[in-house]
């Protein structure tokens, strides 16, 4: 008997007693369809977070019930979500099952001939944090090409987007700021879960050279577009190391935009893009100016942190044992907290401390145009600069109600 691949240590979720419990797509695979892959060579994309409902992993289940798993595949933070952001991840082997683990997250972002040559079917199971540039929606797109020039069938098991399937917040991508922060025409905060996004590429036709892929999404059952992930009743696993909470998820898609300066984004700490700031900064001062604004669902309060490395998740956090003064986003109302206007005034702001750098191209990218970059540039952030997006945001939206999956 195979030994367990991972083992986690995940604390129970209280629920309500009318909550039910969504089930993943993984969850629904195992119920249903498990006779589809009899007598197929299965590899699997996973990490540490493709927990079915019970906390249970995916591959320690299908091993147990005797499908013959061949190869995990590893996408950014590696197989079991302990590697460092934008860290290169190695292939190898897995010590305890003896299976082969392949980096998508390497040399190469897509599984090569070589890495599928003993798989028939790729199963595809990842949770995403609702962000345009977390990579593990490129990563699933370039697995759509693999298995579509390797003429093999990829199936999507499906899982909440854990901020809600119905807010959408620009800017749309402009097909001139293309990398691995984001490949297709799509806000940075989608409202979309990876299953509906797979659908999209295909439908859209948006994958290089051509679209046809043996592709098959597996949904959720009980997820509604309305849910939070703390509505789901299912355990949250990180789905990569300074993903710790929904509080991170839910500033994520705008606290990111640090990551293009020189302050730090509370890697590092106990609430990474909760807390922001930089050695010598005036955390009350700056807190005083953002709350000036009146974003809608958000206050800010000054707080003082040292990053600690934490090996080897966070090796070298930015102001590496120094202590900082800044700025903790609460979130008040995550119904009306709008996540890319807050990072961008905040960033608009922290641009007049002294020494503040900005990597312009890699804000950009992360942005998806150039237009927050000027108005940071020219000090001429406000709360209307996200209207601009509104006739692009409404045409994303009308397009993607094609491939939705779930009502609510």
């Amino acid at each position: 008997m195979k030994k367990p691949v991972f083992v986690l240590l995940i604390a129970v979720c209280m629920m309500s007693a009318s909550a039910r419990q969504v089930k993943t797509g993984a969850d629904v695979l195992l119920a249903r369809y498990l006779d589809s892959l009899a007598g197929r060579r299965v590899g699997v994309v996973c990490n540490q977070a493709s927990v079915l409902a019970n906390g249970t992993h995916l591959v320690d289940t299908l091993l147990a019930r005797h499908v013959s798993v061949t190869a995990l595949f590893a996408p950014e933070h590696g197989i079991r979500g302990t590697e460092a952001a934008g860290a290169v991840i190695a292939s190898g082997k897995d010590p305890v099952t003896g299976l082969p683990v392949y980096s998508l997250y390497g040399a190469s972002h897509k599984p090569t001939p070589d890495m599928m040559k003993n798989v028939d079917i790729l199963l595809f199971d990842l949770q995403d944090a609702g962000a345009r540039f977390y990579t593990y929606a490129s990563t699933m797109a370039s697995c759509m090409e693999a298995v579509r020039d390797e003429g093999k069938p990829m199936i999507v098991l499906d899982r909440p987007n854990p901020i809600n399937g119905t807010d959408i917040e620009g800017p749309v991508l402009d097909m001139d700021m293309i990398s691995f922060f984001g490949l297709f025409p799509i806000p940075v905060r989608h409202g979309l879960t990876l299953g509906e996004l797979a659908n999209m590429i295909v439908g859209e036709g948006w994958l290089e050279h051509n679209s046809r892929v043996d592709l098959r999404v597996i949904p959720m059952d009980g997820w509604k577009r309305t849910m939070w992930f703390d509505e789901t009743g299912l355990p949250w696993v990180a789905p990569s190391p300074s993903m710790k909470t929904l509080a991170t998820a839910t500033v994520y898609p705008g606290t990111c935009l640090f990551e293009a300066t020189n302050v730090s984004e509370g890697r590092g700490t106990e609430k990474p893009f909760e807390w922001i700031g930089a050695p010598q900064m005036d955390g009350a001062r700056t807190a005083a100016k953002l709350n000036s604004f009146h974003l809608p669902g958000v206050s800010f309060e000054e707080v003082r942190f040292t990053p600690k490395a934490d090996t080897p998740s966070v090796p070298d956090p930015l102001y590496n044992k120094r202590k900082c003064g800044g700025v903790y986003v609460r979130v008040t109302d995550r119904k009306v907290f709008r996540p890319v206007l807050t990072g961008a005034i905040m960033v608009g702001v922290f641009r007049h401390m002294s020494r503040f750098q900005m990597r312009r191209g890699l804000l950009d990218r992360l942005a998806g145009d150039t237009f927050i970059g000027d108005q940071v540039e020219k000090g001429l952030v406000d709360t209307t600069m996200m209207r601009r997006y509104r006739r692009e945001v409404e045409r994303f939206r009308l397009m993607r109600a094609k491939y939705l999956l779930y009502g609510g």
